[in-house]
């Protein structure tokens, strides 16, 4: 029985490509508690999941207009975009590589040449014309076409990712330094209250030392006190414009034009105080579902599905490339035409085979390889800090609840303390410098409970993030 070579020559490609299979995508072994450690302090029937909005649970129409503001024009967030167009652009160009390639060419010319004298003078001249077109195609074998497009698309999805990844940043860093602006007006409003009840006791001063009732002391004692209020005004003031520029620069707006919306702020006047914003309640969920809810992680998947697609790519190199061509063509004895043209045409298929490289083709399958477990790694160490951050945030919230809601009692003591040392005071009954250890007590109280607001709201804001900002996977619904 004779065996056909053609058969023999298409079968065999098909036994080396059953030879080649495709790399798994390797993921990290990480073990997972069945709930977070910090959860005590969240009442379970307040508590709200994560929505892609989260801003909003805050009511502030002030900052739902900065966020909306910032996604539209800020500049990190777009170079992030123009990386999503490159990766779609890198997609396309790896996908053109499983189509054949066409190439058309034609050229016509005049060629003159004269031999001189010798022996005679000859000339010769010579015309032509001609129109080919070629076509090649890559069979592949391998794999390695596919898992280069594999690649592209896994690169892609990791830049939608990463996208998403800063937008929640972005949306985070908004709201804390909205926050803080708001707390600086707070600490700059408690120093002026403070400049104005100085005053009025300076006042109360000046009358007793002009009746000989106080010494000169007390009258310089609370002059300082009244001078040192004033000099503590201009620094917050000063914070104030410092964190509204924070805010421009977070819009893509230029500071010196920048300003909060006249019509939000006139609504929000009363709104937009510490005292007045929401901080909501949030439910974390469970350590298992984090995963899917972090577009970091996401990414670092995708990371990880484009690095097997690569060793599949360099392994494929190891292997022939088997390239099939075809030809076609017209030529003319004339110029600029192709009158009564010859016709030719040709097909033909070329292998190419690497013999010896000096390793360097193995040498990229293990560097692909190297690099496939460094990301496994990677991602196995965002996982483990991705939980560490949201025990860290629960832990927070749970901290600076406690502590604001003490803070709050201080500073109702030391508002009556003030009070009764005032009163005391006018009636003769203590001394001044009881009044300005009031004083100093009740602006300390007031700057720890602004300082305190602010960090229960930095720290809801920071639980936002670390929980994915209600981010979900393609296709899955957002409750």
């Amino acid at each position: 029985m004779k065996t056909n070579p053609m058969l023999i020559a298409c079968l065999c490609p098909l036994v080396f490509a059953a030879c080649t299979s495709i790399e798994p995508v390797v993921r990290p072994e990480v073990h997972l508690a069945g709930q977070w450690l910090e959860t005590a302090s969240i009442d379970a029937d307040e508590a709200k999941p994560v929505s892609s909005a989260w801003w909003q649970d805050f009511s502030s129409p002030q900052l739902d207009r900065l966020i909306d503001t910032a996604f539209q024009g800020n500049p990190d967030l777009r170079i992030q975009g123009e990386r999503i167009v490159q990766a779609e652009l890198a997609l396309g160009n790896a996908r053109a590589s499983l189509f054949p390639s066409l190439n058309l060419s034609g050229n016509s010319g005049w060629n003159r040449s004269d031999s001189g004298d010798r022996g005679g003078s000859v000339v010769s001249e010579r015309k032509n014309s001609s129109l080919n077109l070629s076509a090649s195609y890559e069979l592949d074998l391998w794999g390695r076409i596919a898992a280069s497009v594999a690649s592209s698309e896994a690169s892609l999805q990791a830049s939608h990712h990463d996208f998403d990844a800063a937008r929640l940043s972005l949306a985070a860093s908004i709201a804390t330094t909205y926050f803080q602006h708001l707390t600086h007006q707070r600490r700059l409003a408690i120093a002026k209250e403070n400049l104005a009840i100085a005053e009025r006791v300076l006042k109360v001063v000046e009358a007793r030392y002009h009746n000989g009732a106080v010494s000169a002391l007390d009258l310089s004692r609370q002059q300082t006190a009244v001078l040192s209020q004033r000099a503590a005004i201009e620094p917050l003031a000063v914070d104030v414009r410092q964190s509204r520029s924070a805010l421009a620069i977070l819009t893509g707006t230029p500071p010196q034009t920048f300003t909060l919306d006249p019509e939000v702020a006139e609504i929000t006047e009363a709104a937009d105080t510490l005292d007045a914003l929401t901080i909501p309640s949030i439910a974390p969920g469970l350590p298992a579902e984090l995963l899917l809810r972090r577009p970091d992680l996401a990414s670092n998947e995708a990371q990880l599905t484009a690095a097997a697609a690569n060793i599949t790519v360099a392994r494929a190199e190891l292997f022939p490339k088997l390239s099939l061509s075809a030809a076609a063509g017209m030529a003319s004895d004339f110029l600029f035409s192709l009158a009564d043209p010859s016709n030719s045409a040709s097909i033909s298929a070329s292998v190419v085979q690497s013999i010896f490289d000096g390793g360097r083709l193995r040498a990229q399958v293990d560097i692909s390889r190297s690099r496939q477990r460094e990301l496994v790694e990677s991602y196995r160490k965002n996982i483990l800090t991705a939980l560490k951050e949201v025990e860290d945030a629960l832990g927070n919230v749970a901290r600076d609840t406690h502590h604001e809601e003490a803070q709050r009692q201080i500073l109702f003591e030391a508002e009556r303390s003030l009070r009764l040392a005032e009163s005391r005071y006018h009636a003769g009954a203590d001394d001044l410098l009881t009044v300005l250890d009031a004083q100093r007590n009740r602006f300390s109280a007031q700057e720890q409970l602004a300082q305190l607001r602010l960090a229960r709201l930095v720290d809801a804001v920071g639980l936002y993030k670390v929980l994915g900002g209600g981010w979900r996977p393609e296709g899955e619904q957002t409750p």
